[in-house]
């Protein structure tokens, strides 16, 4: 039987949310397939925490209409908008990109960093690191230079100015694996990915491992 995610694109970006779910259906089972829901009340970029914040509403409202009818749910903006108060209003498991890519960044004790374009939002990825109780793992915040709307029409200089943040993370915050934190960064992600020994986590791809993982253990049942 096929089974369907639900990725939810807080942006107000169609491409972007096609971009989002052919990057999240990549390698997948043959049972289970990503479905794009977008929405239309944000920016096509979120930058600020305001933003973030008003669109956790609309997040919340489009997973709860659709929950019924998939497997599970992703949450795709950096800043997990509405995750937690969506996960207490549906039975189905729900992941947020930043919790995901945090936890996976984290495992066996790594130290890790985020390499991102929004200023305005390092505030809310520290809480987030903070959240999850891995603080004292985390190496903090590098950012490209200029305006993160200019930045991400250019995928080229995008790429570039990405892997200078990654590049100073890994050699003057001693993190031992880079976060690439945000949705619409999703291609940028990706694309780095092989250019470096140390792991370059891709948000998007590690939620859905870490939903799957879940969608796993509830089919299994108890022990």
């Amino acid at each position: 039987m096929m089974r369907q995610i639900l990725l939810i694109n807080p942006n107000s970006s169609g491409k972007t949310t096609e971009m989002m779910v052919r990057i999240a259906a990549a390698g997948l089972p043959d049972d289970v397939q990503i479905v794009g829901a977008t929405a239309q009340n944000s920016p096509a970029m979120i930058t600020t925490a305001v933003e973030l914040a008003a669109s956790a509403n609309e997040v919340v409202d489009i997973g709860v209409r659709e929950a019924a009818g998939f497997a599970g749910i992703i949450v795709g903006a950096y800043g997990d908008p509405g995750l937690k108060s969506l996960q207490d209003r549906v039975i189905i498991p729900v992941v947020g990109i930043c919790e995901a890519s945090m936890l996976e960044a984290s495992e066996a004790g790594r130290r890790f960093g985020v390499a991102t374009v929004t200023p305005d939002l390092v505030d809310s990825i520290e809480d987030a690191a903070r959240r999850l109780n891995l603080s004292h793992l985390f190496s903090g915040v590098r950012l490209t230079p200029g305006d993160p709307v200019e930045l991400a029409a250019d995928p080229e200089r995008l790429q570039a100015a990405l892997a200078d943040a990654v590049r100073a993370c890994l050699e003057k915050d001693r993190a031992e694996a880079v976060i690439i934190g945000g949705g619409p960064l999703g291609q940028a992600a990706m694309a780095l990915a092989p250019l470096f020994d140390a792991p370059i986590v891709a948000p998007i791809p590690a939620a859905v491992r870490r939903l799957l993982g879940m969608l796993t253990t509830e089919a299994a049942g108890p022990a």
